[in-house]
């Protein structure tokens, strides 16, 4: 049963007051929206309700505050079977490319189960691994290699682990596996198409072929159907090599740094700057993203959540036609590919030289 208008006002009277006893209360405009709604919750005797809103909201509590910890290293979430097998070539390879990519100053998260998930968190190592575990019936314990981590984050529900994962991902690698495998490459790909996640690459790794068919009902079923645009295949690569997949995230990351949207336009960062020329190339090129206007240098915003220390990066503005992010990553792929030095970034923000990204992207 809906509350009423008299009863919305007196939810919101009463959570106003709370905000003010407590006097400390940061972004309280969100917190305020938070309040209310559990108010109107408990209203209705919806205790099922209440009780999942509550287990889901402790589970992102715990894992923010752990991912916080480490917001200034860019992670990469491993997927695959938990299936298998310790001595087989997709355990071997999972294993590997892990060490490269924590050897490129990556942590990586994985769903701290057995399979290609221990090979992750064996390659990378304890101190540079998260586990998120999830609650099942079966396959619940965490691997040796990370149980007993502070960074084992446990979740009762799929929607709030794969939130986690997605959240503070900067890559995805997607290692063969079954349902839980698809589902996750499935949708990392729709969040990044649709402009609900960050622009991250998506590698599919193989040791034996195994994305192929995958790759190739892709491209001549869902883009032969006009299911999806050519762009779109830029979305993500197909890959037999740990070497070339640990290359193919740090590429995206050699000069491109960040983005936010800022209501109709996007916000490009990088870590070097870009010449009249080049611009003037992007503009030729790329034309088709843009609603209006041009591709054009602006100085680094200064209100809102903008952290100072992104204020050295170059940045890039444009009005953004939605709905192109497979071209999107084809222009982050062009200014990756110029040959330009990057930029030194200032080393207070950590071990070689990290910068945090942002924690408000402006999303849609």
């Amino acid at each position: 049963m809906r509350p009423t208008e008299e009863e919305r006002e007196r939810y919101l009277a009463t959570a106003q007051d709370l905000l003010q006893r407590l006097d400390r209360t940061q972004h309280s405009d969100l917190v305020l929206r938070m309040l209310c709604s559990v108010l109107r919750m408990s209203e209705d005797g919806r205790r099922a309700d209440l009780k999942l809103t509550a287990a889901a909201l402790e589970e992102l509590e715990r894992a923010f505050d752990v991912l916080e910890i480490y917001s200034d290293v860019r992670k990469v979430a491993l997927f695959g079977s938990a299936r298998s097998p310790k001595d087989g070539p997709v355990y071997a390879q999972a294993r590997e490319f892990a060490e490269l990519i924590s050897a490129r100053d990556f942590m990586l998260i994985t769903g701290a189960g057995p399979g290609v998930m221990a090979a992750g968190n064996e390659g990378a190592g304890r101190e540079r691994s998260f586990g998120m575990n999830i609650s099942l019936p079966f396959e619940t314990a965490a691997n040796e290699f990370i149980a007993g981590d502070f960074k084992l984050l446990e979740f009762k529900y799929f929607f709030t682990r794969k939130l986690a994962f997605v959240k503070d991902s900067h890559a995805v690698v997607l290692c063969p596996g079954g349902f839980g495998t698809m589902d996750e490459g499935f949708e990392a790909l729709t969040l990044i198409q649709t402009g609900k996640a960050q622009l991250m690459p998506v590698v599919c790794l193989h040791p034996d072929g195994f994305w192929d068919d995958w790759d190739s009902y892709t491209r001549n079923v869902l883009l032969k159907r006009g299911m999806i645009s050519e762009a779109d295949l830029s979305l993500y690569k197909v890959t037999s090599s740990a070497s070339e997949a640990c290359q193919e995230i740090c590429n995206f990351y050699r000069r491109y740094h960040s983005m936010r949207f800022q209501g109709s336009s996007i916000l490009l960062r990088l870590k070097s700057a870009v010449s009249d020329e080049e611009l003037h190339e992007l503009n030729e090129k790329f034309s088709d993203l843009l609603t209006e206007g041009v591709i054009e240098h602006v100085p680094p915003p200064t209100e809102g959540t903008f952290d100072k220390h992104l204020k050295p990066l170059a940045h890039l503005r444009f009005s953004y036609r939605f709905g192109r992010s497979g071209r999107l990553r084809q222009l982050i792929d062009h200014l990756n590919a110029a040959p330009v030095p990057a930029m030194e970034v200032p080393p207070e923000r950590g071990e070689g030289g990290r910068m945090p990204v942002e924690t408000d992207p402006g999303l849609n």
